[in-house]
């Protein structure tokens, strides 16, 4: 009876222990992920299924080397000599030992001429291949998720400008209230107010739309279900200016670069297979011993080398030209590659140092012009200098400059995105 109690008791305390704990986790709630772009990298590399499954084909790709070096399993022949027919001595006998005799032939082949270790060498240059597949894979999706996290971040971004000019117009209104009900201005000035403030009202309704947008391709980038909940974003990566320089990159690039380490790796392995089938024209070795059973005994032993003789010179010599012509083709297409990833490197160079000197230019001097001409016609307005059109433009000047100056510092983070798919590695 103090046992049933006991386990009870054991029973009843986790229970209420368990409840506790899915009451507590649902009062403090999981915070989403998703405020800077490292920690969705960081999910992505242990969840993408896509990543995941080139992680077993490297995997299965590695389990091949060592098969590839491996010398072929040996054969075991049986033969029954005159177990059956009118000259057998025992007649119908399939047995061992019966008839004349049983013979059994242990044979192994052995392949010379180093040819076991290049075929080794295939299957580790295929190796570097799929492991260049991956990181081509992983440099893709990882550019993906910073692209479609900018975007994201965009749309907050967005909508944070226009509540800032939201609550600008809001001032404006009151002033014009206050100037129409001395009768200074003509109602309209507050109905323009009032009209600026809706359409901003409605930006904002789109750009909601934007934001459930932008946050189902970023869960298709992460290959998360479409209705997973983002946090919102937080900041924008940024690198510094010695992070760029071109010389550097350069040479990361041909280090680092997953097509290049794809395409280098093709060449090593069509220059493996044409050292393999030029190795052909020479012959490998097969051994062999046999024991002859005859009755219940061992009675003799042979024992046999074989050759295979490569005469058909002419099917060789076509496939060693076929070797040939792969081997040349997978030169070519690397120095192609390398042109390739190097001419869009100084591209994305080039666009980034572009629109950073666009941001700068709006920071230092565009913005604070536009401001300045803002707080002057709010002055001439309000001493009846300046009409309500002409500080609407300068509040649209304003606005202007922050957009341009966001969709700049979006723009910096993409080609960023885009440099570092190019080198292989994160700045």
């Amino acid at each position: 009876m103090y046992k049933q109690y006991t386990l009870l008791f054991v029973f009843i305390s986790a229970l209420l222990l368990s409840t506790l704990v899915f009451a507590t986790e649902n009062a403090i709630g999981i915070a989403p992920m998703g405020a800077n772009v490292k920690e969705l990298l960081l999910w992505a590399d242990t969840h993408n299924p896509e990543l995941l499954a080139l992680r077993y084909e490297v995997d299965a790709a590695n389990e091949r080397i060592q098969p590839a070096g491996a010398l072929p399993d040996p054969i075991l022949r049986t033969e029954l000599r005159d177990f059956a027919g009118p000259g057998a001595p025992d007649g119908f006998n399939p047995l061992p030992g019966k008839g004349s005799g049983t013979k059994y032939t242990l044979m192994q082949s052995f392949p010379l001429w180093g040819k076991r270790d290049l075929r080794k060498g295939v299957a580790t240059a295929e190796l570097a291949q799929v492991n260049g597949q991956r990181q081509l894979a992983v440099a893709e999706i990882h550019a993906q998720i910073k692209s479609a996290y900018a975007q994201y971040y965009l749309t907050f971004g967005l909508k944070k400008l226009n509540e800032e000019i939201l609550q600008l117009l809001g001032d404006l209104e009151a002033i014009t209230q206050v100037r129409y009900s001395n009768g200074l201005v003509p109602q309209q000035d507050v109905i323009r107010a009032q009209i600026e403030k809706t359409s901003l009202r409605s930006e904002n309704i789109n750009l909601e739309t934007e934001q459930h947008h932008a946050m189902a391709r970023l869960n298709r980038a992460l290959a998360r279900p479409q209705h997973s909940l983002l946090a919102e974003p937080a900041e924008l990566r940024s690198i510094s200016v010695e992070k760029l320089d071109r010389e550097v990159l350069h040479d990361k690039l041909l280090r680092n670069n997953p097509l290049l380490a794809t395409q280098s790796a093709q060449m090593s392995i069509a220059e493996a297979k044409k050292h393999l089938i030029d190795k052909n024209r020479y012959p490998d070795v097969t051994l062999g011993i046999a024991p002859i059973q005859r009755g219940g005994s061992i009675d003799s032993w042979e024992t046999m080398i074989e050759f295979n003789i490569p005469l058909r010179m002419d099917t060789r010599l076509s496939q060693e030209r076929e070797a040939g012509a792969m081997l040349d083709a997978a030169k070519q297409r690397q120095q192609a590659a390398e042109n390739q990833v190097d001419g869009e490197l100084q591209e994305y160079l080039a666009s980034y140092q572009s629109v950073k000197k666009q941001e700068q230019l709006i920071a230092n001097t565009l913005l604070p012009q536009a401001e300045l001409s803002f707080h002057a016609a709010l002055t001439g307005y309000e001493s009846g200098k300046v009409d309500f059109a002409t500080l609407l433009d300068a509040q649209r000047e304003i606005k202007r400059a922050k957009v341009n100056k966001l969709k700049a510092q979006v723009e910096q983070a993409l080609r960023i995105s885009d440099i570092e798919k190019m080198v292989g590695e994160e700045l």
